[in-house]
Protein backbone atom coordinates (compact mmCIF):
# COMPACT_ATOMS: atom_id res chain seq x y z
CA UNK A 1 0.00 0.00 0.00
CA UNK A 2 2.76 2.43 0.92
CA UNK A 3 5.40 1.53 -1.65
CA UNK A 4 3.28 0.62 -4.67
CA UNK A 5 0.01 2.42 -3.91
CA UNK A 6 -2.03 -0.78 -4.17
CA UNK A 7 -5.51 -1.34 -2.77
CA UNK A 8 -5.98 -4.86 -1.32
CA UNK A 9 -9.70 -4.79 -2.13
CA UNK A 10 -9.40 -3.92 -5.80
CA UNK A 11 -11.53 -6.05 -8.07
CA UNK A 12 -9.40 -5.42 -11.16
CA UNK A 13 -7.66 -8.59 -12.37
CA UNK A 14 -3.86 -8.83 -12.69
CA UNK A 15 -2.32 -6.91 -15.57
CA UNK A 16 -1.88 -8.85 -18.80
CA UNK A 17 0.73 -7.72 -21.31
CA UNK A 18 0.25 -7.49 -25.05
CA UNK A 19 1.29 -10.29 -27.37
CA UNK A 20 4.25 -8.18 -28.49
CA UNK A 21 5.47 -7.64 -24.94
CA UNK A 22 4.97 -11.33 -24.14
CA UNK A 23 7.09 -12.24 -27.15
CA UNK A 24 9.75 -9.78 -25.96
CA UNK A 25 9.65 -11.31 -22.48
CA UNK A 26 10.15 -14.79 -23.90
CA UNK A 27 13.00 -13.64 -26.11
CA UNK A 28 14.53 -11.87 -23.11
CA UNK A 29 14.78 -15.20 -21.31
CA UNK A 30 17.16 -16.32 -24.05
CA UNK A 31 18.30 -19.96 -24.10
CA UNK A 32 17.11 -20.45 -20.51
CA UNK A 33 13.51 -20.76 -21.67
CA UNK A 34 14.44 -23.60 -24.00
CA UNK A 35 16.60 -25.23 -21.31
CA UNK A 36 13.63 -25.17 -18.91
CA UNK A 37 11.28 -27.29 -21.02
CA UNK A 38 12.25 -30.70 -19.68
CA UNK A 39 12.15 -29.58 -16.04
CA UNK A 40 8.75 -27.93 -16.55
CA UNK A 41 7.38 -31.15 -18.01
CA UNK A 42 8.75 -33.25 -15.15
CA UNK A 43 7.46 -30.88 -12.49
CA UNK A 44 3.99 -30.79 -14.01
CA UNK A 45 3.98 -34.58 -14.27
CA UNK A 46 4.66 -34.69 -10.52
CA UNK A 47 2.05 -32.14 -9.40
CA UNK A 48 -0.45 -31.71 -12.25
CA UNK A 49 -2.70 -34.52 -11.12
CA UNK A 50 -3.37 -32.73 -7.83
CA UNK A 51 -5.04 -29.72 -9.41
CA UNK A 52 -1.92 -27.56 -9.66
CA UNK A 53 -0.52 -25.62 -12.59
CA UNK A 54 3.10 -24.73 -13.30
CA UNK A 55 4.29 -21.31 -14.44
CA UNK A 56 7.67 -19.92 -15.45
CA UNK A 57 8.08 -16.14 -15.34
CA UNK A 58 10.78 -13.69 -16.33
CA UNK A 59 12.56 -11.46 -13.82
CA UNK A 60 9.75 -8.90 -14.06
CA UNK A 61 7.06 -11.38 -13.06
CA UNK A 62 5.62 -11.82 -16.56
CA UNK A 63 4.49 -15.43 -17.04
CA UNK A 64 6.20 -16.77 -20.18
CA UNK A 65 5.39 -20.49 -20.09
CA UNK A 66 2.83 -22.76 -18.44
CA UNK A 67 1.82 -26.34 -17.82
CA UNK A 68 -1.70 -27.29 -16.75
CA UNK A 69 -4.53 -29.75 -17.26
CA UNK A 70 -6.98 -28.86 -20.03
CA UNK A 71 -9.85 -29.47 -17.62
CA UNK A 72 -8.47 -26.76 -15.31
CA UNK A 73 -7.62 -24.21 -18.00
CA UNK A 74 -10.73 -22.08 -17.62
CA UNK A 75 -10.27 -21.82 -13.86
CA UNK A 76 -6.59 -20.90 -14.01
CA UNK A 77 -7.18 -18.48 -16.88
CA UNK A 78 -9.75 -16.72 -14.70
CA UNK A 79 -7.12 -16.48 -11.96
CA UNK A 80 -4.70 -15.07 -14.59
CA UNK A 81 -2.25 -17.91 -13.95
CA UNK A 82 -1.54 -17.74 -17.65
CA UNK A 83 1.18 -16.58 -20.05
CA UNK A 84 1.24 -12.79 -20.28
CA UNK A 85 -0.06 -12.12 -16.77
CA UNK A 86 2.11 -9.88 -14.57
CA UNK A 87 2.68 -11.15 -11.03
CA UNK A 88 5.31 -8.72 -9.77
CA UNK A 89 4.96 -7.28 -6.26
CA UNK A 90 4.55 -3.84 -7.82
CA UNK A 91 1.42 -5.12 -9.58
CA UNK A 92 0.04 -7.70 -7.15
CA UNK A 93 1.61 -7.01 -3.77
CA UNK A 94 2.57 -10.07 -1.75
CA UNK A 95 2.20 -13.17 -3.91
CA UNK A 96 4.28 -16.25 -4.60
CA UNK A 97 5.91 -15.09 -7.81
CA UNK A 98 6.39 -11.43 -6.94
CA UNK A 99 7.70 -12.01 -3.43
CA UNK A 100 10.02 -14.76 -4.65
CA UNK A 101 11.50 -12.35 -7.20
CA UNK A 102 11.72 -9.47 -4.73
CA UNK A 103 13.51 -11.54 -2.08
CA UNK A 104 15.41 -13.86 -4.47
CA UNK A 105 14.50 -16.91 -2.38
CA UNK A 106 12.00 -19.74 -2.39
CA UNK A 107 8.69 -18.85 -0.74
CA UNK A 108 5.25 -20.25 -0.03
CA UNK A 109 2.33 -17.81 -0.02
CA UNK A 110 -0.76 -19.59 1.25
CA UNK A 111 -4.28 -18.26 0.70
CA UNK A 112 -4.85 -15.20 2.94
CA UNK A 113 -1.12 -14.37 2.99
CA UNK A 114 -1.73 -12.82 -0.43
CA UNK A 115 -2.04 -9.04 -0.46
CA UNK A 116 -5.02 -8.78 -2.78
CA UNK A 117 -8.29 -10.13 -1.40
CA UNK A 118 -9.15 -11.60 -4.80
CA UNK A 119 -6.05 -13.85 -4.60
CA UNK A 120 -6.68 -15.43 -1.19
CA UNK A 121 -8.08 -18.58 -2.78
CA UNK A 122 -4.61 -19.45 -4.10
CA UNK A 123 -1.72 -21.36 -2.59
CA UNK A 124 1.57 -20.62 -4.40
CA UNK A 125 5.01 -22.21 -4.06
CA UNK A 126 7.89 -20.50 -5.85
CA UNK A 127 11.63 -20.69 -6.34
CA UNK A 128 13.89 -18.17 -8.10
CA UNK A 129 15.75 -19.19 -11.26
CA UNK A 130 19.18 -17.74 -11.94
CA UNK A 131 20.98 -17.61 -15.28
CA UNK A 132 24.46 -18.91 -16.14
CA UNK A 133 26.05 -15.75 -14.71
CA UNK A 134 24.20 -16.01 -11.41
CA UNK A 135 21.77 -13.20 -12.25
CA UNK A 136 18.06 -13.45 -11.45
CA UNK A 137 16.26 -14.68 -14.57
CA UNK A 138 12.76 -15.47 -13.31
CA UNK A 139 10.63 -17.55 -10.99
CA UNK A 140 9.24 -21.06 -11.12
CA UNK A 141 5.74 -21.31 -9.68
CA UNK A 142 3.32 -24.05 -8.71
CA UNK A 143 -0.13 -22.75 -7.81
CA UNK A 144 -3.29 -24.42 -6.56
CA UNK A 145 -6.80 -23.11 -6.04
CA UNK A 146 -7.86 -26.15 -4.00
CA UNK A 147 -9.11 -25.25 -0.56
CA UNK A 148 -8.13 -28.59 0.97
CA UNK A 149 -4.42 -28.53 0.13
CA UNK A 150 -2.51 -29.51 3.28
CA UNK A 151 0.62 -27.99 4.77
CA UNK A 152 2.41 -31.32 4.45
CA UNK A 153 1.61 -31.59 0.77
CA UNK A 154 2.73 -28.02 0.21
CA UNK A 155 6.04 -28.96 1.80
CA UNK A 156 6.50 -31.73 -0.74
CA UNK A 157 5.72 -29.33 -3.58
CA UNK A 158 8.14 -26.80 -2.10
CA UNK A 159 10.99 -29.31 -2.37
CA UNK A 160 9.96 -30.34 -5.90
CA UNK A 161 9.87 -26.71 -7.09
CA UNK A 162 13.34 -26.01 -5.72
CA UNK A 163 14.72 -29.16 -7.34
CA UNK A 164 13.17 -28.19 -10.67
CA UNK A 165 14.59 -24.66 -10.47
CA UNK A 166 18.08 -26.07 -9.86
CA UNK A 167 17.62 -28.47 -12.78
CA UNK A 168 16.72 -25.56 -15.07
CA UNK A 169 19.77 -23.62 -13.92
CA UNK A 170 22.08 -26.60 -14.43
CA UNK A 171 20.77 -27.31 -17.93
CA UNK A 172 21.00 -23.65 -18.93
CA UNK A 173 24.54 -23.48 -17.51
CA UNK A 174 25.70 -26.50 -19.50
CA UNK A 175 24.16 -25.11 -22.68
CA UNK A 176 25.84 -21.73 -22.10
CA UNK A 177 29.29 -23.39 -22.09
CA UNK A 178 29.01 -26.19 -24.67
CA UNK A 179 32.77 -26.57 -25.18
CA UNK A 180 33.70 -26.41 -21.50
CA UNK A 181 34.21 -29.15 -18.94
CA UNK A 182 31.48 -28.84 -16.29
CA UNK A 183 32.36 -29.92 -12.79
CA UNK A 184 30.56 -29.98 -9.46
CA UNK A 185 32.43 -27.89 -6.92
CA UNK A 186 32.83 -29.46 -3.44
CA UNK A 187 30.64 -26.96 -1.60
CA UNK A 188 27.92 -29.23 -0.26
CA UNK A 189 25.48 -27.61 -2.72
CA UNK A 190 24.58 -29.72 -5.72
CA UNK A 191 24.01 -26.59 -7.81
CA UNK A 192 27.55 -25.24 -7.40
CA UNK A 193 28.85 -25.82 -10.92
CA UNK A 194 32.03 -24.58 -12.58
CA UNK A 195 32.79 -24.37 -16.30
CA UNK A 196 36.47 -24.94 -17.08
CA UNK A 197 38.37 -24.36 -20.31
CA UNK A 198 41.14 -26.58 -21.68
CA UNK A 199 43.64 -24.87 -19.37
CA UNK A 200 41.45 -25.53 -16.30
CA UNK A 201 40.66 -21.85 -15.95
CA UNK A 202 37.20 -21.02 -14.64
CA UNK A 203 35.14 -19.46 -17.42
CA UNK A 204 31.75 -19.75 -15.74
CA UNK A 205 30.17 -20.36 -12.34
CA UNK A 206 26.61 -20.76 -11.12
CA UNK A 207 25.17 -18.51 -8.45
CA UNK A 208 25.75 -21.20 -5.81
CA UNK A 209 29.40 -21.60 -6.83
CA UNK A 210 29.92 -17.84 -6.86
CA UNK A 211 28.52 -17.56 -3.34
CA UNK A 212 30.50 -20.53 -2.03
CA UNK A 213 33.89 -19.46 -3.42
CA UNK A 214 33.63 -15.70 -3.80
CA UNK A 215 33.74 -15.92 -7.59
CA UNK A 216 33.03 -12.69 -9.46
CA UNK A 217 33.03 -11.74 -13.12
CA UNK A 218 36.20 -9.77 -12.45
CA UNK A 219 38.00 -12.85 -11.11
CA UNK A 220 36.83 -14.91 -14.07
CA UNK A 221 37.93 -12.22 -16.56
CA UNK A 222 41.31 -12.06 -14.82
CA UNK A 223 42.02 -15.79 -15.49
CA UNK A 224 40.98 -17.82 -12.44
CA UNK A 225 42.61 -21.27 -12.11
CA UNK A 226 40.30 -24.01 -10.90
CA UNK A 227 43.01 -25.10 -8.47
CA UNK A 228 42.67 -21.75 -6.69
CA UNK A 229 38.99 -22.45 -6.08
CA UNK A 230 39.73 -26.03 -5.05
CA UNK A 231 42.44 -25.02 -2.58
CA UNK A 232 45.34 -26.25 -4.67
CA UNK A 233 43.69 -29.43 -5.87
CA UNK A 234 43.01 -29.44 -9.57
CA UNK A 235 39.98 -31.45 -10.74
CA UNK A 236 40.49 -35.12 -11.35
CA UNK A 237 42.49 -37.79 -9.58
CA UNK A 238 46.21 -36.91 -9.34
CA UNK A 239 45.55 -34.14 -11.82
CA UNK A 240 48.19 -31.80 -10.44
CA UNK A 241 50.90 -34.44 -10.61
CA UNK A 242 49.91 -35.43 -14.13
CA UNK A 243 49.89 -31.81 -15.23
CA UNK A 244 53.25 -31.18 -13.64
CA UNK A 245 54.70 -34.14 -15.50
CA UNK A 246 53.23 -32.99 -18.82
CA UNK A 247 54.74 -29.53 -18.40
CA UNK A 248 58.17 -30.93 -17.52
CA UNK A 249 58.13 -33.22 -20.55
CA UNK A 250 57.12 -30.35 -22.82
CA UNK A 251 59.89 -28.17 -21.44
CA UNK A 252 62.42 -30.95 -21.85
CA UNK A 253 61.37 -31.53 -25.46
CA UNK A 254 61.71 -27.80 -26.14
CA UNK A 255 65.15 -27.58 -24.45
CA UNK A 256 63.68 -25.34 -21.77
CA UNK A 257 62.12 -22.86 -24.20
CA UNK A 258 58.90 -21.81 -22.51
CA UNK A 259 57.32 -20.33 -25.66
CA UNK A 260 57.97 -23.51 -27.64
CA UNK A 261 56.69 -25.68 -24.79
CA UNK A 262 53.51 -23.58 -24.58
CA UNK A 263 52.91 -24.03 -28.31
CA UNK A 264 53.39 -27.79 -27.99
CA UNK A 265 50.91 -27.92 -25.11
CA UNK A 266 48.39 -25.77 -26.95
CA UNK A 267 48.31 -23.03 -24.31
CA UNK A 268 49.49 -19.45 -24.17
CA UNK A 269 52.91 -18.53 -22.80
CA UNK A 270 51.26 -16.59 -19.95
CA UNK A 271 49.09 -19.59 -19.06
CA UNK A 272 52.12 -21.88 -18.98
CA UNK A 273 54.06 -19.51 -16.73
CA UNK A 274 51.09 -19.32 -14.37
CA UNK A 275 50.78 -23.10 -14.25
CA UNK A 276 54.53 -23.49 -13.71
CA UNK A 277 54.37 -21.11 -10.76
CA UNK A 278 51.31 -22.82 -9.29
CA UNK A 279 52.80 -26.32 -9.68
CA UNK A 280 56.31 -25.40 -8.61
CA UNK A 281 57.91 -26.22 -11.96
CA UNK A 282 61.28 -24.48 -12.36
Amino acid sequence: MTVHGLNPDTAAPPETVTDVRLRDAREGMGPLLSAAQGALDRLYHAVGGTGCCVLLTDRNGVAVDRRGAVADDAMFHAWRLWPGAVWSEASEGTNGIGTCLAEKRAVTIHRDQHFHTRNIGLSCIDAPVFDHRGELAGALDVSSAKGDITEGFMGLIFAAVQDAARAIEAQAFREAFPQARIMLAPSGDGSALLALDRDDLVIGATRAARAAFGITDERIDGALPASEILHGEAPGADFAEAERGAIRRALASADGNVSAAARNLGVSRATLYRKMEKLGVV
